[in-house]
């Protein structure tokens, strides 16, 4: 880090201040998610850390790196818009009359968005630390980050900095402001409540993202889909990916114009040669931010 670009900021000047927080966005804006489980929720609490950052530089000192500091603001910035009362209005779905069946799951989260691939370019270079016990793509799949909301804010909030960012002890108690007991405590907590159970054999693990493979079981699922009875009732199936997986948009024809409604995003779980889950987000709440039109012509 360059003294100099730290006094440039602080004097003023936008384009040093970008230099410094631009090469932690996608990190930071990531561990907003892991945390919250909305990608909304996520870009306005990485907002909110880089407005804060912005203003607060003059009290940067300068004994923990800007990566730490910027993970300091944005975690304690999740962690108050846990306990607001003011967040994000839940989504009006479903609609009036409609009656969803029950999960098959137990430990069905409500609140959980998928996450865009797009946003995910560029986070190769951020390496975990070395006593991260998860690799990143994992640490972003439907099942951690499900498995991750399931847990008290704060116990969340340590098992990220520690098993999936690597942050030592000394590190996350500074982020969270507390003592190093404190956060090994959380730690112990967290780790025996996580309900998440990952692949334990080599043929369980998910094909390379974008390979012959996964494209080979993502053509069988849509042949599937659309072979079935639900082929009189989706028009397309639009592909994107979501949570490090292949993801379609879905869409429902209307029985009374040449259009298909988007009904929510659909994300697949690949485990070896199998779908091992299938989890579907309802509502449009999410399209935006995968670039998906409400509607379709049919």
């Amino acid at each position: 880090m360059s003294t100099d670009l730290v006094d440039r900021a602080r004097a003023g000047d936008g384009q040093a201040f970008g230099e410094l927080v631009d090469p932690y966005r996608r990190e930071l804006q990531v561990h907003c998610y892991q945390i919250l489980g909305s990608p909304q929720d996520a870009e306005d609490a990485l907002q909110e850390t880089l407005l804060a950052a912005w203003q607060g530089l003059a009290g940067f000192e300068g004994r923990a790196s800007v990566r730490v500091w910027l993970y300091q603001i944005a975690t304690r910035r999740c962690l108050n818009a846990l306990r607001s009362a003011s967040r994000r209005p839940p989504v009006d779905w479903p609609p009036p009359g409609v009656e969803l069946p029950e999960p098959t799951r137990l430990g069905e989260v409500v609140w959980l968005e998928p996450y865009p691939d797009v946003l995910l370019e560029g986070l190769a270079d951020a390496a975990p630390g070395p006593e991260a016990r998860y690799e990143a793509t994992e640490a972003i799949s439907v099942a951690f980050v499900t498995a991750l909301q399931l847990l008290p804010p704060r116990q969340r909030a340590v098992l990220i900095l520690r098993d999936v960012l690597g942050f030592r002890a000394s590190e996350a108690a500074g982020i969270l402001d507390c003592t190093e007991e404190s956060v090994t405590s959380a730690l112990k907590r967290a780790r025996a409540a996580l309900q998440y159970r990952r692949a334990r054999s080599p043929d369980r693990e998910p094909p390379p993202p974008g390979s012959a493979r996964e494209r080979a079981l993502v053509q069988r699922f849509t042949r599937a889909y659309e072979a079935g009875e639900v082929d009189e009732v989706v028009a397309l199936l639009a592909p994107t990916r979501a949570n490090g997986q292949p993801a379609f948009g879905v869409y429902v024809r209307d029985p009374h114009a040449p259009v298909a409604h988007a009904t929510g995003i659909l994300v697949l779980t690949l485990a070896g040669s199998q779908i091992s889950a299938m989890t579907g987000f309802l509502g449009t709440g999410a399209l935006r931010i995968f670039g998906l039109p409400r509607t379709l012509p049919d």
